[in-house]
């Protein structure tokens, strides 16, 4: 028995420290990314100094599968933008709804005869329509399914300009993201990607890209995930920023310098986190072929997203996520404690390890542990409610911080109410949807190679940007 305990209070101590270093990490996230938004918006981040409307045009991919419910939404945001340089490029990736019909109808868009040099190969084009009397010309690309990475290639290929935007079908662009998301470059021209800050539009009333009314969404898995992106957004990347660490963009909004990202060979169409791996790679290619490059993140640019509504749909999510996570850390596993890849490997790599993808894993088994040793009487249960009590307030602390900091820095506000709401949600997704999200990582590689391809289905609804 007295090898149990040793084992058990060695196991006990790792999750401790394991803990520990964790909690540490977020407080020093949450603190940095306010302070660094804060200094953002005093000096007004060359806005008031630059017209950057004009100085790097863009081109905005969008790949889209089965998206007629969100497309036409999509693409009038695109056309408000407070941007005077860029082209859109919708990709339909071979959808069986009627995505490309709605876009051709609503935009009166006519087939053209356009040849597409394949520079990253992809599916081939079935066809090409082009509308020209909007504020900016619209290319629709319909293709034979190859997923999304596919997608992005294709519109790589068929884009005009230097620096390309990815995002999401189901996203609107905020009227002044793209101002916000160049700022960077004309510090700094050896930016290969920058990506922007997401949040979400479930209960937000938008025109053109502009917000004219915020609340949180009234449905509580969205409302709890508005929380979530809010310290996720505001805290790790701000941080990682600081040592060139970020190891991921999200898919939703990045701005990456097109020949680099052809040079690398693209989005991978083997893994269900492209955005990720794309970042990882031009992490790799650079640091081999000695290119000093930077990747940045621009928290005051904005995309609005959705957010599944349906537990299912978020547990959906969630096991794509954790799948493309796998692949990805998988297959640059070279980076691990590489110091030849400097601190993207020896910190970055080894915090996205041991605090994202083992991170389910490892608490399962602290759970289990705390089980345990309140049953062998090694601790009192007195003392396990305790603990409990402080891990679920210090929680609820960082993430009611990280949103309410998220809120006011970028100019908006919420009913006092709305405070309460938070504060409830905070406890119930610390207590509850947190071990629900676990079980969900946790199981996501069952049936890994049979499934791996598979990106489900989740319910999308029309966005009110009207």
């Amino acid at each position: 028995m007295s090898v149990l305990y040793r084992v058990v209070n060695v196991l006990c101590s790792a999750f401790a420290i394991y803990l520990i270093v964790y909690a540490t990490f977020l407080f020093l996230s949450v603190i940095i990314g306010a302070n660094t938004m804060y200094a953002r918006r005093r000096r007004g981040y060359y806005e008031n100094r630059l017209d950057v409307k004009s100085f790097i045009p863009i081109s905005i991919i969008v790949p889209a599968y089965n998206e007629e419910v969100t497309i036409i939404e999509t693409v009038r945001s695109l056309l408000a933008l407070d941007y005077d340089k860029y082209e859109i490029v919708v990709v339909d990736d071979g959808s069986k709804d009627n995505t490309s019909k709605v876009l051709i109808e609503h935009f009166g868009m006519q087939p053209v005869i356009r040849p597409i040099r394949s520079r990253i190969p992809c599916q081939p084009v079935e066809q090409v329509y082009e509308c020209y009397d909007q504020k900016v010309s619209i290319t629709l690309i319909r293709k034979k399914n190859g997923g999304k990475a596919d997608a992005l290639n294709m519109g790589i290929n068929a884009s005009y300009y230097s620096y390309f935007i990815c995002m999401d079908a189901d996203s609107v662009l905020q009227y002044d993201s793209l101002r916000k998301i160049v700022a960077p470059i004309l510090e700094n021209d050896k930016i290969v990607a920058c990506g922007g800050a997401v949040m979400l539009c479930n209960g937000v009333t938008l025109k053109d890209g502009k917000v004219i009314k915020y609340d949180l969404p009234k449905n509580i898995i969205a409302c709890m995930q508005a929380v979530e992106y809010s310290r996720t957004f505001l805290a790790s990347r701000l941080l990682f920023d600081r040592f060139n660490g970020n190891l991921i963009i999200s898919g939703a909004f990045g701005l990456f310098k097109k020949d680099t990202v052809i040079a690398a060979g693209g989005y991978d169409h083997d893994t269900k986190g492209e955005d990720m791996e794309l970042v990882v790679k031009l992490h790799e290619f650079c640091v081999l072929n000695k290119i000093d490059y930077t990747i940045k993140y621009a928290p005051d640019a904005i995309c609005w997203t959705q957010a599944p509504e349906r537990l299912r749909d978020l547990r959906t999510q969630r096991k794509r996520w954790h799948v493309g996570l796998f692949q990805c850390m998988y297959k640059y596993r070279n980076f691990f404690a590489n110091p030849k890849m400097g601190p993207v490997a020896t910190i970055s790599y080894l915090y996205f390890l041991l605090y994202e993808l083992l991170s389910p894993y490892i608490e399962l088994l602290g759970l289990a542990l705390s089980i345990v040793i309140v049953a062998l009487g090694i601790i009192n249960v007195r003392f396990a409610v305790v603990f409990f009590f402080v891990y679920v307030l210090y929680g609820m602390i960082l993430s009611i911080t990280s949103y309410l900091t998220t809120i006011h820095l970028q100019g908006l506000s919420i009913k006092p109410v709305s405070i309460l709401k938070i504060i409830g949600l905070s406890l119930l997704e610390t207590t509850y949807i947190h071990f629900v999200m676990l079980w969900t990582r946790a199981t996501a590689l069952v049936g890994y190679r049979k499934n791996k391809r598979n990106w489900g289905t989740i319910q999308r609804k029309k966005i009110d940007n009207s």
